[in-house]
C-alpha cells in the first residue's frame, strides 16, 4: 500500500475494496468511496482543502489532485475514470466522466455527467462543460454532443475494466 499521511489532523478516509499502489500518496482531508483504484505515483494532496472522491473511481498514474487553500475542493462522483498524467486543481467531476490523458482542469470548473474531456485538453478555471457532450483543445471546447449508451458502456466499462485491474494487484 502507498503512503496514506494525516496532515492538520485530517486522515484520509478510504472506503471498501480500494487499491492503493505502493508508490501512491494519499495525503489529508481526502474521502474516497469504495472500489476506487489509486495508481503508481498518482498524489492526491488534501493537505489545503478537501478531496471528495465518489464510488467506482480510478486515477491513474501520474495524476495529480490538489485545491487552492480556501477556495477550490474537489468532488469527484461516482463511475469516473481519470487517465494518466491528469492534473485536476480545485475542480467538481460529476458522475460518469471520463478524463483523457494528460488533461488539465483548473480551480472551479465543473464538468458535467455523462461527459468526455479528450486527452491533452486544457478545461480552464470557472469553466461549465455541459452534461453528455465532449470538450477537447487547449483551451477546451464543447466539440459535441456523446452518443448516451455509447458513452454509458464505454466509460462503464473502463470503470469495470480498473476494478479487474486492481484485483491483479491484491492477490
Amino acid at each position: 500500500m502507498g503512503l496514506i499521511k494525516s496532515v492538520r489532523g485530517f486522515t484520509p478516509k478510504l472506503g471498501k475494496d480500494c487499491y492503493v499502489a505502493e508508490t501512491a500518496a494519499i495525503i489529508g482531508d481526502v474521502i474516497a468511496g469504495d472500489l476506487c483504484s489509486f495508481w503508481f505515483n498518482v498524489v492526491v494532496r488534501g493537505d489545503v482543502n478537501s478531496i471528495r472522491i465518489g464510488n467506482k473511481v480510478n486515477i491513474q498514474d501520474g495524476t495529480v489532485l490538489h485545491c487552492l487553500y480556501q477556495r477550490s475542493v474537489i468532488e469527484i462522483g461516482d463511475n469516473v475514470s481519470v487517465g494518466h498524467n491528469v492534473v485536476i486543481h480545485g475542480a467538481t467531476i460529476r458522475e460518469n466522466v471520463l478524463i483523457g490523458m494528460g488533461a488539465i482542469i483548473l480551480d472551479n470548473a465543473v464538468i458535467g455527467e455523462n461527459s468526455i474531456i479528450a486527452a491533452g485538453s486544457v478545461v480552464l478555471s470557472g469553466t461549465q462543460v455541459e452534461p453528455g457532450s465532449i470538450y477537447g483543445g487547449v483551451p477546451a471546447r464543447r466539440i459535441k454532443d456523446v452518443d448516451p449508451q455509447q458513452t454509458s458502456e464505454m466509460i462503464n466499462r473502463i470503470a469495470d475494466d480498473y476494478i479487474l485491474y486492481a484485483g491483479w494487484f491484491k492477490e
